[in-house]
C-alpha cells in the first residue's frame, strides 16, 4: 500500500462516506484543493458496460459550456485552401505532408490534432504514436472533418473528447478548482447528459454504477448520481 501524505489524511477526514448532494460535493472538491498549483476538477464514472464488445463501447465529446479552464493548443493537417482556412481560425499549428513528417520526428506541442477526412490516410501512419496519447483524429470525436473554423472554436472553448477506458470507468477533466461550485456544477450536468445521450446499445441493467469527483490532489468525494440526473439545467445554471 502506498503511503499516504498526512496532508491527504487530513483532507479525506473531510469526507463522509455518503453520497454528496450535486452542490455540496463541488463546494466539498474545492475545499479540498490545497496543492500548491491550480488543481483540475476530475469525474470518475464507473458505467455498467463492458468495453471489449462493440456495442458496450463509449468515445464521444462534450462541450462544458464553462469551459476547461485550459489554454487548449489546436493543431491542424489539411491541404490546400483549407491550410489557410485553419490558420485564420486560429490554429496554432498548422501543414499538410511535412507537419506528419514532424509528427512523425517527435513534434508534439499540441493538445489537439484535428485533419481533414482527405489526409487521413497519410496520418493513418502515425497512430501508433498519437493513439496512446489519446491524440489520434477520429470521425466520432470530433476531430476529422472539413469544417475547420467550427472543430477548432469548439475544442478551444471547451469541447473534450472522452472515452470508458477497458473496465467501462470514465476519467473526465471538467474544469479547475477556481471556478465556482455553480460553474462546475454546469459542467458536470453537461457530463452526465452526454454520457446518459450515448449509452451504448449493449450497456445491460444498471448503467451508473458509482460516481466520484476529486481534485487532481485531493480525495475521491461521492456524488449522488440520481440527484445529478434529476437536476434541471435552469437550477445548475
Amino acid at each position: 500500500m502506498a503511503k499516504i501524505s498526512r496532508r491527504l489524511q487530513g483532507l479525506q477526514a473531510k469526507v463522509e462516506d455518503k453520497d454528496y448532494d450535486p452542490l455540496e460535493a463541488l463546494a466539498l472538491l474545492k475545499d479540498t484543493a490545497t496543492a500548491k498549483f491550480t488543481e483540475a476538477a476530475e469525474a470518475h464514472i464507473r458505467l455498467g458496460i463492458d468495453p471489449k464488445y462493440t456495442d458496450q463501447q463509449l468515445r464521444t465529446t462534450v462541450a462544458l459550456p464553462k469551459g476547461t479552464g485550459q489554454i487548449v493548443r489546436v493543431a491542424v493537417i489539411a491541404r490546400g485552401e483549407k491550410v489557410n482556412e485553419a490558420s485564420s481560425a486560429g490554429a496554432d499549428l498548422v501543414g499538410s505532408e511535412e507537419l506528419i513528417d514532424e509528427i512523425q520526428k517527435g513534434r508534439l506541442d499540441f493538445d489537439k490534432l484535428i485533419a481533414t477526412p482527405d489526409v487521413m490516410p497519410q496520418v493513418a501512419k502515425l497512430g501508433k504514436l498519437l493513439g496512446p496519447r489519446g491524440l489520434m483524429p477520429s470521425p466520432k470525436g470530433g476531430t476529422v472533418t472539413f469544417d475547420l473554423a467550427g472543430a477548432i472554436a469548439e475544442f478551444k472553448a471547451g469541447k473534450l473528447e472522452f472515452r470508458a477506458d477497458r473496465t467501462g470507468i470514465v476519467h473526465v477533466m471538467f474544469g479547475k478548482t477556481t471556478f465556482s461550485p455553480e460553474d462546475l456544477l454546469v459542467n458536470l450536468k453537461a457530463l452526465q447528459e452526454t454520457i446518459d445521450r450515448n449509452r451504448p446499445s449493449g450497456a445491460k441493467g444498471r448503467y451508473w454504477r458509482t460516481f466520484y469527483v476529486a481534485a487532481t490532489m485531493g480525495p475521491s468525494i461521492k456524488v449522488d448520481i440520481n440527484a445529478l440526473r434529476d437536476l434541471k439545467l435552469s437550477q445548475a445554471g
